[in-house]
């Protein structure tokens, strides 16, 4: 589709190229499974743009260590030794944002996705990053951990050319309305239906 023609003339006075390449804002929802895969691909077509790119992860464990990450630092790494593709930024609540060092244990995961949240809006202020994966945001939104109403209007009215890609299941209907790409994953099959576990290499 990126040579297709679009199936409708929009008369916004904008160019070819500033319509084709404005900011997105692309959600990923559904059921099934394949929304943060999704999410980090783009985030690997980012690299190849040389764009910087800030990954977010919400909810996720300090143990949990997905492929992606690797992979995705280790580009981070040819970056920094060769110039090649662009920085990424790698950020796990469950394991305490890397901005942020506190002293104790204490395990407050609301407190710490506010803390990111004020992070990514201060980043988003200040144009720090051409793409943002915030992967499984739609949590945190549900529960009411960040205030909806502030996600929206700061979204909506970020500077620049920013994108930003959230994912997770059930999407606030506001966030689907102001977003620019929806997407939602349906589950057909999948082996844990017959009672099998995830596998390395498949699932993380």
């Amino acid at each position: 589709m990126a040579q297709g023609k679009p199936p409708v003339a929009v008369a916004d006075g904008l160019t070819t190229r500033a319509r084709r390449n404005r900011p997105l804002l692309v959600v990923h929802g559904g059921e099934g499974k394949g929304k943060s895969t999704a999410a980090f691909g783009l985030a690997l077509r980012g690299w190849n743009q040389g764009w910087s790119t800030g990954v977010f992860q919400f909810v996720k464990s300090a143990k949990w260590r997905i492929g992606e990450q690797t992979a995705l630092e280790t580009l981070d790494r040819v970056h920094a030794e060769t110039g090649q593709g662009g920085p990424i930024e790698w950020h796990k609540m469950g394991a305490g944002w890397s901005w942020s060092r506190k002293a104790g244990s204490e395990d407050d995961h609301a407190a710490a996705a506010r803390e990111g949240w004020v992070e990514i809006k201060r980043r988003l202020a200040e144009q720090t990053h051409q793409l943002y994966v915030l992967d499984e945001f739609t949590y945190v939104m549900k529960w009411g951990w960040v205030d909806v109403d502030e996600v929206i209007e700061t979204l909506a009215n970020r500077p620049g050319h920013q994108h930003v890609v959230i994912t997770g299941r059930g999407p606030a209907p506001r966030l689907v309305e102001i977003a620019d790409l929806v997407t939602e994953m349906t589950k057909v099959k999948h082996p844990f239906d017959a009672g099998q576990k995830g596998q390395k290499g498949i699932e993380w």
